[in-house]
């Protein structure tokens, strides 16, 4: 049986949890900035309940969030991601779901080797009740013969209070679930298919299961027909052989304009250390480091500046210091006076894997020491939080 969890109204739960005081209260988590602007990004169930929805600008509900006492917490992503780790950590510590991977900051997947309904229940409520103690996010779980269909159990467990956060969907129940599912809810459905599959006819999930093979191939790329085929009941999708990226990019939009240049290296720094990171999780190297920075093109009254610049790394690698210490230099080619900045990234490119680096006998030790070092600074700051091993301007490469 295939286990999907996910976090509800993850981004305000987070902040719910983090701080207590909110429990209760209308939240609200947006991408504020100086300019009253930003979207609505996540909200409790308190928020939901006043009519306001994700994705709506701030400036048009100003009122009614002043109205209403709304609480307008700043995205902290950092913190969101400290919290996901917690979740994996929790539930890989409990060894009751196996092959436990994350999709999303949000979201994961993993297996049970049960069947029987009750029994799948009541192991993955003990996984939910340990997810909750641990960090206070609630969560949903929907569980079925595929992944494809264990995420159509979950959107059952969060929109049916009767599941209490749980659905089972086996085959005897699964024909009436897929008939009520609009294809748009469908995991791995994108816009284009799902204008395509309306044309067609194809409105609910059912409606898209009941195809003949025939016509779904020649229409679809290998994606779409694994999707076919696993709301039909057969496994065909492997999570855990995620395509490596071909660029890494960390990037910010200021909530408050800068011009101050230690400002930027800080937020240079921590942005390719991030980078890094993610980097040695794919087991890959880069050769070129890149950044960018730019003003706030939305505001005529101010002068304008952007651009971007590389640097090429003598040897590929993953070691933070040395992405860093690239990021820094490029940051101060880059960087002009008298301007203030509304948004800068750091893109790693011209990825290779690990594996494949020739070494020679000379730096070979030396590249070893790092890794190790690498090794302990990923696990601290999975552990601690992101910041908690960081490489400022005294460190070397």
């Amino acid at each position: 049986m295939f286990v999907h969890i996910d976090c509800n109204s993850y981004f305000a739960s987070c902040e719910v949890a983090t701080r207590p005081g909110l429990a209760g209260r209308p939240v609200v988590v947006a991408n504020d900035n100086e300019a009253g602007g930003g979207v609505i990004l996540a909200l409790s169930p308190e928020a939901k309940a006043l009519g306001l929805k994700r994705g709506t600008p701030l400036f048009q509900v100003r009122s009614l969030l002043r109205l209403n006492d709304v609480v307008i917490c700043p995205a902290d992503h950092k913190k969101y991601r400290r919290i996901s780790r917690q979740i994996m950590d929790t539930v890989q510590r409990q060894e009751i779901i196996l092959d436990f991977v994350q999709y999303s900051v949000d979201e994961f997947f993993g297996q049970l080797p049960i069947e029987e309904p009750d029994e799948v229940r009541g192991y993955v409520r003990k996984v939910m009740d340990a997810i909750t103690t641990a960090t206070g996010i609630p969560v949903s779980c929907g569980c079925s013969q595929t992944y494809t269909l264990a995420k159509v159990a979950t959107h059952y467990a969060k929109h049916y209070r009767g599941y209490e956060g749980i659905c089972v969907l086996t085959p005897a129940n699964r024909r009436k679930a897929l008939s009520m599912l609009s294809i748009a809810d469908v995991w791995g459905i994108g816009r284009q298919n799902r204008k395509k599959l309306t044309e067609l006819g194809i409105a609910t999930a059912q409606d898209f299961a009941d195809c003949d093979e025939r016509m779904i191939a020649p229409l679809f790329s290998v994606a779409g027909l694994r999707t076919w085929r696993e709301l039909r009941g057969t496994p065909c999708i492997d999570l855990h052989r995620p395509t490596a990226q071909r660029s890494i990019m960390q990037s910010r939009t200021f909530a408050r304009m800068t011009e101050s240049l230690d400002e930027m290296d800080r937020y240079i720094r921590s942005f390719a250390s991030a980078c890094a990171a993610h980097l040695r999780e794919q087991h890959s190297v880069c050769r070129s480091v890149t950044v960018f920075l730019s003003t706030n093109r939305h505001r005529d009254d101010l002068d304008q500046y952007r651009n971007s610049g590389s640097v090429k790394l003598t040897t590929p690698t993953a070691d933070t210091p040395t992405i860093v210490k690239a990021a820094s230099a490029a940051l101060a080619k880059l960087y002009r006076e008298g301007f203030l900045y509304k948004q800068a990234g750091v893109v790693l490119t011209d990825i290779s894997e690990e594996k494949g680096m020739q070494l020679d006998l000379f730096t070979e030790a030396d590249d070893e020491r790092h890794r190790r070092l690498m090794q302990v600074a990923d696990e601290l700051n999975r552990k601690f939080g992101d910041d908690t091993i960081n490489f400022g301007r005294n460190n070397s490469a």
